[in-house]
């Protein structure tokens, strides 16, 4: 049985950052809502942008949230408390500094990693840590002083590539995710390299 009843995108709202490493996971959701027909809109009560889909037999509720990025639990927590929707029944997609671009990962649980937008996420659900993560590789700059700029900057024509084609084989391996199971979709994302199909 498929335990995913939310998926939510980070990023940063406005158009000056619609197109920055840090909205990866926003892109995401927008993909999954194009591909199965859904609309996004914006929703006062959930501090975001919501709407609902349907892969297979599963109906899901979708969420990018209208905050900036260090506040992503309000709209999270705002959403999972109305709808009662348990922390190990939602995937949050976002940027991961620690994968390169052309990668992504599916995981359970865990720490924030320093990501301000998990990191806010974990503390609006009472600090339980249990849901699951797509962490969609950005690459490093190399130190972390550089990291703010890095994450809010668009990435070079060819780096973007690789992230618009990692977003497309995220968004076609949650339809595996909900029809066969977290471990199937797991083993084709993570052997997925956007890199090596150029």
């Amino acid at each position: 049985m498929n335990p995913i009843e939310l998926i939510v995108g980070l990023g940063n709202p406005g158009p000056e950052y619609a197109h920055t490493r840090h909205n990866a996971g926003a892109w995401y959701v927008a993909e999954l809502a194009r591909r199965h027909g859904g609309q996004l809109r914006e929703e006062g009560k959930f501090f975001g942008w919501t709407g609902r889909i349907r892969i297979g037999n599963h109906e899901v509720r979708l969420l990018i949230p209208a905050t900036f990025m260090n506040r992503s639990g309000k709209s999270v927590a705002a959403m999972a408390n109305f709808y009662q929707i348990p922390p190990e029944a939602i995937l949050v997609a976002h940027d991961e500094l620690d994968l390169p671009p052309g990668s992504a990962r599916f995981k359970q649980g865990g720490g924030h990693g320093g990501h301000n937008g998990l990191k806010d996420i974990i503390s609006s659900l009472g600090n339980n840590k249990d849901f699951y993560r797509l962490r969609l590789g950005i690459g490093h700059p190399g130190h972390k002083s550089q990291v703010a700029g890095f994450v809010l900057t668009k990435a070079p024509a060819p780096e973007q590539s690789l992230l618009e084609a990692t977003v497309d084989e995220a968004a076609r391996t949650t339809d595996i995710l909900f029809n066969d199971g977290m471990t199937r979709a797991m083993n084709r994302l993570h052997a997925f390299n956007a890199d090596s199909t150029k």
